[in-house]
C-alpha cells in the first residue's frame, strides 16, 4: 500500500524516474517553458520549486545541492541571478500548470508547465 506517499513512479525504476525528472528539470530551466503530461508536471514541479528555493539563499552548499540535479554550472549561475531578481518577495509558488487538453493518441491530460 502506498498510503501517505507523494512520490509517483511514473512506471519506471528509480534510476530512470529520477533521471527523467533532472533532464525535465534542466529543460524547464533552460527554456522557461515546457509541454509535458499533467502527472510529470507536478513531480517536476516539486523538484524546480526547491531548487529555486536554494538558488534564492545563494551559498557554495546550495550550489552543490543544486548540481546535484543540473550539471550545468552556467545554467546554475542563471537559476541563481533569476531567483535573486525574479523571486526577490514570492515566497514560493514558482511555477504555474496550464493544462492544454488531452493528448491525440491515448488521451492523456497535457500541461504547460512554465516558471513565473
Amino acid at each position: 500500500m502506498r498510503h501517505k506517499r507523494k512520490i509517483k513512479k511514473l512506471n519506471k525504476p528509480t534510476e530512470g524516474r529520477l533521471a527523467m525528472l533532472y533532464a525535465q528539470t534542466t529543460a524547464l530551466f533552460e527554456h522557461e517553458k515546457i509541454k509535458m503530461t499533467v502527472t510529470r508536471a507536478k513531480q517536476v514541479r516539486r523538484i524546480s520549486d526547491r531548487l529555486i528555493s536554494k538558488a534564492k539563499k545563494d551559498s557554495v552548499h546550495n550550489r552543490r545541492m543544486m548540481a546535484r540535479v543540473i550539471k550545468d554550472a552556467k545554467l546554475i549561475g542563471k537559476i541563481c541571478e533569476m531567483a535573486k531578481t525574479r523571486y526577490e518577495g514570492r515566497p514560493g509558488g514558482y511555477t504555474r500548470i496550464t493544462r492544454i487538453g488531452l493528448r491525440r493518441g491515448d488521451a492523456t491530460p497535457m500541461c504547460v508547465l512554465e516558471l513565473v
